[in-house]
């Protein structure tokens, strides 16, 4: 008996779907532009500026100096320090250390002593021997003029640097943001960072060059005389009708 043979079915491919094409917008994107902070509207801006002129028109840097260096010097021993602090210690320290080299070249133990009053003394000790000896042997007695070359010495970042080019040389590189500074500009709503370098590059954004210098001192000393961290003076504060903080005391 003859065996049927068994046929293979092939199995039919079905045509590949054709890939739909996504559809050509016929408009470009739109770029969406970055929200900006609810205070910094450019008429408010100028209005806390006309105020704070009003308040503050002789503001500058309360650290007791005679030069470039002496200012360098007094500013990162204020780190965690206050400037009167800072200025009474300076009365005899630029007497005993007249220029870098002597800082430079100091002893450490003795240098610790002199400047213990505005504490952490040890790695102040470290930061001004280290900036005095760069500055010494890298830039021939002189404190540089960039933001660049400054960074480059020891105990030296942006704060320190911008009180020097703004203060000394009357460059405007940056704004000095210190805790008066942090504080503030996000009570007035000029910022929502609370990092200092971001909150730097906001105030940048919107506060006129040529005012970056003279706005850094005008709100370090309304931090100090009226808006305090523990209790502001809101009553005696020339800002209150722009200022968008929620604790407010009056």
């Amino acid at each position: 008996m003859a065996k049927k043979s068994k046929r293979k079915i092939s199995a039919k491919k079905k045509p590949a779907r054709a890939k739909a094409k996504p559809a050509k917008s016929t408009k470009a994107a739109k770029t969406r532009k970055p929200i900006r902070a609810a205070g910094t509207d450019p008429q408010r801006v100028a209005a806390i500026l006309a105020k704070l002129d009003e308040a503050y028109p002789n503001a500058t840097c309360e650290l007791k100096h005679e030069n470039a260096f002496q200012l360098l010097i007094s500013t990162i021993l204020s780190a965690q320090c206050t400037d009167v602090r800072v200025n009474q210690v300076a009365e005899t320290l630029y007497k005993k250390y007249p220029n870098p080299k002597a800082f430079a070249y100091a002893t450490p133990g003795e240098l610790e002593q002199d400047i213990r009053p505005t504490g952490f003394f040890r790695n102040k000790t470290k930061s001004v021997m280290g900036a005095s000896k760069a500055i010494n042997e890298r830039f021939g007695g002189e404190v540089p003029r960039t933001m660049e070359e400054l960074l480059t010495l020891p105990g030296v970042a942006r704060k320190t640097a911008n009180v020097v080019l703004g203060t000394a040389y009357g460059i405007p590189s940056g704004i000095v943001v210190d805790t008066h500074v942090q504080r503030i500009a996000n009570r007035l709503d000029l910022t929502r960072n609370e990092d200092p370098k971001k909150i730097e590059q906001d105030l940048m954004q919107v506060i006129p060059k040529e005012k970056w210098i003279q706005f850094s001192h005008q709100i370090i000393w309304h931090g100090r005389r009226v808006c305090q961290a523990r209790k502001p003076k809101c009553g005696e504060c020339n800002l209150e009708s722009l200022c968008y903080a929620k604790d407010k005391t009056i």
